[in-house]
């Protein structure tokens, strides 16, 4: 395995590990069941089809959830760590370019208006007790208990689904109804080739039905959280299935919901699924390298990092530096010791001026272009 990080060589050793020891132990997994050809190309990005349900699948980007399940929201304060911040002076509410689409709070109701682009998602007994059913969404454990209902949204229901319940009658009468967003959980510990199967199934039957990706880690630092989420969520994105995502971990910490969200919208980011923030190329640290990478990086992220999709490419040094910046739209690359070049795409833009202004003069080129902006508010 080869990991390679923006940062020194000796911290890449860790992180590949981690990764290595996750699969070392899975011989004995739950079986996954057998596929033949696979109903797409994996080496082909080809989103997978779906009908769009409030906003949800088609052609829409995928959703971000965040679960509030374990706390009351009392207060409008309690919905910042997922990117809404109210202002009561102005009566307006700050939104950030990471603010998640939905959030589950299962049995309780918030105690304030929730902002018009946020969606809450109940369970669907305490949906069913709420005098204005379109304030929210029924989430309905597993199918049988969609079908066995007598009231249900006729815009949304999300409906928890597993691999066994495929096989299920009661699976059978719920595809492709339009009012429907599945969930897909798993216990295998072998979860992402599990539910990738499952996408392979729906697309082998015909179901058009969005797919939400859910994934619990428990008693999995933050390190690892990002490792398992990445990798899990991640590896489904990148072959085109999901939706949207929805990871949980078992913390009660108003840092760790904000550290999730942050998760979740860092891996549609990199699965180039949803741009909500700055894009950064770097390279390795090397020998060649004529400036400190880790912490020129550091300082460009921190002027940079709010700008919705501007991919900036930092690069140590210029022998490789214009050749590995890829798609960016902005380049700054060491061409001496003490001196930067800028690039604007490909075109050199300024040349060989000193490292101490070239992160100003950087954004100044990014002003020139129309290309910086702030916070949006509603």
């Amino acid at each position: 395995m080869r990991v390679s990080l923006t940062e020194d060589p000796e911290f890449e050793a860790p992180v590949a590990i981690a990764l290595v020891n996750r699969y070392s132990a899975r011989d004995n997994h739950a079986p996954i069941m057998p596929i033949g050809d696979p109903p797409c190309d994996p080496f082909v990005y080809n989103r997978r089809e779906t009908f769009e349900t409030a906003g949800i699948g088609g052609t829409a980007v995928p959703k971000v959830f965040s679960d509030f399940s374990d706390c009351d929201l009392t207060n409008p304060s309690g919905l910042i760590p997922v990117g809404y911040n109210y202002n009561p002076d102005s009566d307006k509410w700050n939104i950030s370019e990471q603010a998640c689409d939905f959030i589950f709070t299962g049995n309780h109701v918030p105690g304030f208006t929730v902002p018009s682009p946020l969606k809450v998602i109940y369970n669907y007994s305490k949906w069913l007790k709420l005098e204005n059913k379109t304030e929210g969404f029924p989430y309905f454990a597993n199918p049988a208990l969609f079908q066995s209902a007598a009231v249900k949204s006729f815009i949304l229901n999300f409906v928890e689904i597993s691999p066994p319940d495929l096989a299920e009658d009661s699976f059978a009468s719920l595809k492709n109804d339009p009012a429907i967003v599945f969930i897909l959980t798993t216990t295998n510990l072998h979860a992402m080739a599990e539910q990738r199967r499952v996408f392979y199934e729906l697309i082998l039957r015909g179901i058009k039905n969005a797919v939400i990706i859910k994934r619990d880690y428990k008693d999995t630092g933050e390190e690892n959280f990002r490792l398992y989420g990445a990798t899990d969520a991640g590896g489904l994105l990148i072959d085109g299935f999901g939706d949207g995502i929805w990871l949980t971990a078992e913390n009660k910490k108003e840092k760790l919901k904000e550290f999730i969200n942050r998760t979740s919208f860092g891996i549609l980011q990199a699965t180039r699924t949803r741009i909500s923030k700055t894009e950064f190329i770097a390279c390795p640290s090397c020998g060649r390298t004529l400036f400190d990478l880790v912490e020129v990086t550091g300082k460009i992220r921190n002027r940079t990092g709010h700008l919705k999709g501007v991919k900036i490419a930092i690069m140590g040094c210029i022998v490789n530096g214009p050749g590995e910046m890829a798609d960016a739209d902005y380049g700054y690359v060491g061409s001496g010791p003490g001196r930067i070049t800028l690039y604007r795409g490909k075109e050199v833009v300024r040349r060989n001026i000193k490292s101490d202004d070239a992160v100003d003069q950087l954004i100044e080129i990014i002003k020139e272009d129309g290309n910086w902006f702030e916070f949006i508010e509603i």
